[in-house]
């Protein structure tokens, strides 16, 4: 049985991108196929961390939603960058992606004329068929819009991303308030660029408290994660890193998984 999981956060500048994609790597380096959907329309860029180059790429999201393509034909297999012969589990796993465009016609043409909800809605259930996906993350646009409302009506998990900032705190409350209406299934919050001199068992007691919503962990800021500045997936370059380790725990949970994700 596949799962949709969609990781939001109210406001930009959360590193959602970053989670969702270090997320998308341990559980395929656990042996899974995974799927990815950059529905930040307005603003992608998830593919660079795969390192997908923008000459390899012919079709985009955008151009599946104007019916240039079929979605299969928008998909980019970027599981090299996993770098590796065999899983835990004895079998390949593998990362898809579908980027949306960069160019800023594309993106200016999204915002005038916006698009179908049940071209992409269509889309994304024959994606997972066709691929034989046993995750598809979908990477949403920031705040509550169209496509951010449909993600959280496909997902069997939502993932909430924000940082120990008030702003985040009030946007977070209104996006839980949204997904409870749409009866979500499974609900988590990641707390992500938290100061390494903070309470982080106080801070996340007071963020469950408050939402009534599990932590599924909290991520510290770390140096070495500014210093690669999106040239690659984090865990995959730092696997023993503690950074590292708290964002597979967090796999797990998302996941329902009791096995080791990160298989060196």
């Amino acid at each position: 049985m596949s799962e949709i999981i969609s990781i939001h956060s109210f406001r930009g500048g959360t590193g959602k991108s970053n989670v969702t994609s270090n997320l998308a790597a341990l559980i395929a380096r656990s042996g899974k196929r995974v799927g990815i959907v950059d529905t930040d329309i307005q603003s992608p860029g998830i593919h660079v961390l795969f390192g997908l180059e923008q000459e390899r790429i012919r079709y985009t999201l955008n151009d599946y939603l104007w019916g240039r393509c079929q979605i299969e034909e928008a998909v980019y297999d970027v599981s090299a960058i996993l770098k590796q012969k065999q899983t835990f589990f004895g079998r390949q796993g593998s990362v898809h992606l579908i980027p949306s465009s960069i160019k800023m016609s594309d993106i200016s043409r999204i915002l005038r004329e916006g698009y179908d909800a049940r071209r992409l809605n269509d889309g994304l259930h024959n994606l997972v068929r066709r691929l034989k996906l046993d995750y598809l993350l979908i990477d949403t646009h920031p705040g509550i819009n169209e496509e951010t409302l449909l993600s959280i009506i496909l997902s069997d998990v939502l993932v909430l991303i924000l940082r120990p900032d008030k702003q985040d705190y009030q946007g977070t409350a209104v996006a839980i308030d949204v997904a409870r209406k749409l009866e979500v299934p499974k609900m988590l919050i990641v707390i992500n660029k938290a100061l390494p001199s903070l309470d982080f068992k106080e801070l996340g007691k007071r963020v469950e408290n408050t939402y009534k919503t599990p932590v599924a962990g909290i991520l510290p800021v770390c140096e070495e994660m500014f210093e690669l500045g999106s040239g690659g997936i984090f865990c995959l370059r730092y696997p023993d890193h503690s950074w590292t380790q708290k964002i597979s725990a967090i796999a797990k949970q998302i996941t329902g998984s009791g096995v080791r994700l990160f298989a060196k």
